[in-house]
């Protein structure tokens, strides 16, 4: 499970941490790309709503040579697969990005003429989501420019595309949403992702993996998690990802890197992941993918680890099958050892929890939190990334345990990057802005650390109850999400935090409580185009737990609705009776997961995390207008350069910073793509 950011209007904290780009002093090397530590640009760009990114490797210099080497290779592994996650989202992906790259690379005509300029600002957007639909919308980019412009520059640069794949690009009829969780329409076949046959029914899914059996059922396959779903004669088939299988050419190339990272592995016990790790995208075989994560959880050792492989199902609207994605993670250990009292306290914090005496583990094992920075991402993990990490996904691996980390080095640059606030817009009171400022970061990190490392790991499912994505389906993410944000916001407004040296006062879980209600309740709003449902599963669940605890809330006027010159602000009146209905509403999400109660589920999210008040949502795209900074950031990844020495040996891994996003894809869709057109 991964934590997603929500740019500045998720983080209130930014306002006091703002730099100015425009006033930089910058010293570029064009050659090498690389800048003066000390005037360090975070911010290269913005387009459309999203801004382009950079962040630093801090203590890479520290790192021993093999270190620097084992992430290298992982790096390249990620980037080696990395067209897998581009034609998982849509079957045409991969023809129109390698077109885009072909007119960009070869355009010779007028850059400032209009076609152009919405050209590029199209292919910006498409490079940045992974394809044609928004990365978190979830709606298909519709081009400004004119086919018949597009068509003619196709054409100058020897390309073509198919009339069913100009089609594609330019009805905005066809394929409209990357993932669709519509619960009136058939989830599979309004959803563009290429998990499945276009002929594939939703009830088609559900009876195929019903009627599998599970080897043990007391440790699950994640059946469906590496494959493609199609009728073959009229039968369902999978297509499995693998070596000699379903992108064979790019987990082969994979393979080449995992081998050479296996030999200057940190120590055995990541060695032997690495070498199971390998096995399975040679196999396919699920059991070694489990086998995988068991020996990956062991390894709390490492300095250099890594997420690589079929990990998240956010993008399946069936909820099984898993996007290709890549972080290539170095351990802060001074951040590490600050935060370590959390990991440490995992117990007190699962027998203090407002969950039903059954649905507590008696025994919470394994759990490892770590601090990390970001040294590569690729696949599922970028351009936009998470903040905070928590895996393996399967509920029986996790009572063995499970690993957290939160990216530092991300986090800072989100910090480091932002521009105008959005406190003003949407706080109720200069004293909820002046908490924001004074408490707003450490707030996101003792959030971002609670979410991960006791959230996820928390609870239990009663005997004889399948996982999630076979009881709870469609709604198993959201559900997730929100259970382990409302396990964080509950200890939030504990004093065991304080007793703990984590926070120094309960300031830091009001101002969180404040910055969540506005965020999920307001905020994030500014998302969503106008008519539009909420979708997209982080948001979701934002929105649900917000509006259910101000419905409670306000009946006992514990949230009141606050409404000045035409706007509506949310001010919480009584902060412990807040966290009470924080801990009532977990205690009944927990039971829902552990008893598998679908029906529940599904009146809770579509109940209050579905639909948004049109005349509010209108207020705030209004409001927004005021802010400048754009919802979404990426980032641009640095470059690990290895050095060689005079025998041809590697004797230094050396780190440039790109500052150019476009450049960066082009030489990505030049030296790591391995899959045809089409798969």
């Amino acid at each position: 499970m991964k934590l997603l950011i929500m740019a500045t209007l998720a983080l209130p904290f930014l306002a006091g941490c703002s730099s100015n780009q425009s006033d930089a002093k910058t010293s570029v090397n064009k050659d090498m790309a690389t800048v003066v530590p000390d005037s360090f640009i975070w911010q290269t760009e913005q387009f459309a709503d999203a801004r382009i990114l950079r962040y630093q490797i801090p203590g890479w210099e520290q790192l021993a040579v093999q270190e620097k080497k084992l992430a290298y290779y992982l790096t390249m592994a990620g980037l080696a697969g990395r067209d897998i996650m581009w034609d998982q989202n849509y079957k045409y992906n991969l023809r129109i990005r390698r077109a885009l790259e072909k007119v960009i690379a070869g355009y010779k005509g007028d850059k400032n003429a209009d076609d152009w300029k919405k050209f590029m600002e199209y292919s910006k957007e498409v490079f940045f989501s992974n394809g044609i639909h928004h990365h978190y919308g979830m709606d298909k980019f519709t081009p400004a420019f004119s086919r018949e412009w597009f068509e003619g520059e196709l054409k100058g640069a020897n390309s073509s595309l198919a009339p069913e794949v100009l089609e594609a690009m330019f009805n905005p009829a066809i394929d409209a949403k990357k993932v669709s969780l519509d619960a009136t329409k058939d989830l599979q076949l309004a959803s563009a992702v290429n998990f499945y046959g276009d002929d594939v029914t939703e009830k088609e899914v559900e009876s195929f993996y019903g009627a599998m059996k599970q080897p043990i059922d007391s440790m699950p396959l994640s059946f469906g998690l590496n494959s493609k779903l199609v009728k073959e004669n009229g039968k369902l088939v999978e297509r499995t990802w693998k070596e000699g299988g379903m992108y064979s050419a790019a987990l082969t190339e994979v393979n080449k890197w995992l081998a050479k990272a296996k030999e200057v592995a940190c120590n055995e016990q990541q060695r032997t992941a690495i070498g199971l790790l390998m096995d399975y995208f040679r196999t396919g075989d699920l059991k070694t993918w489990d086998d995988f994560n068991v020996a990956w959880v062991k390894d709390t050792a490492s300095t250099v680890d890594f997420i690589l492989g079929f990990v998240e199902v956010y993008n399946d609207p069936m909820g099984k099958r898993g996007s290709f994605e890549s972080c290539v993670e170095v351990t802060d250990p001074v951040a590490t050892k600050n935060m370590h009292v959390i990991q440490e306290n995992a117990q007190w914090f699962e027998d203090n929890s407002p969950l039903m005496p059954q649905h507590k583990k008696k025994e919470v094992m394994g759990i490892t939190y770590k601090f990390v920075n970001t040294a590569g991402e690729a696949g599922d993990a970028a351009p936009s990334t998470p903040i905070g990490v928590n895996l393996p996904n399967a509920n029986w691996i996790r009572e063995i345990g499970s690993k957290s980390v939160s990216l530092g080095n991300i986090s800072d640059a989100y910090e480091k990057s932002s521009g105008k606030s959005a406190l003003e817009i949407f706080c109720n009171d200069k004293e909820e802005i002046d908490r924001a400022i004074t408490h707003g970061a450490l707030a996101g990190k003792l959030h971002t650390a609670l979410h991960e490392v006791i959230g996820h790991a928390s609870g239990q499912l009663e005997p004889g109850i399948g996982e999630t994505d076979a009881t709870l389906k469609n709604y198993a993410s959201t559900l997730e999400e929100g259970r382990a944000d409302l396990v964080a916001l509950y200890y939030m407004m504990d004093p065991k935090l304080v007793e703990m040296g984590v926070m120094p006062s309960l300031e830091v879980g009001r101002t969180e409580y404040d910055g969540y209600l506005r965020n999920g309740l307001l905020a994030q709003l500014r998302r969503i185009k106008e008519g539009k449902d909420i979708e997209e599963a982080h948001m979701r669940n934002r929105h649900w737990v917000s509006a259910w605890v101000f419905e409670k809330g306000m009946k006992d006027n514990v949230v009141a609705r606050v409404e000045r010159e035409g706007n509506v602000y949310y001010d919480i009146q009584d902060y412990d009776k807040l966290r009470g209905l924080f801990g009532e509403l977990l205690r009944e999400v927990q039971r829902i997961k552990s008893q598998g109660d679908y029906a529940a589920g599904k009146a809770l999210v579509e109940g209050y995390g579905v639909k948004v008040d049109p005349k509010l949502h209108a207020q705030v795209l209004e409001r927004s207008k005021k802010i400048t900074t754009a919802p979404y950031a990426g980032f641009i990844q640095p470059r690990l350069v290895p050095v060689v020495d005079a025998n041809g040996a590697i004797s230094d891994i050396k780190v440039e910073y790109p500052n150019d996003f476009i450049e960066q894809m082009l030489e990505y869709g030049a030296k790591h793509s391995f899959l045809p057109d089409y798969n």
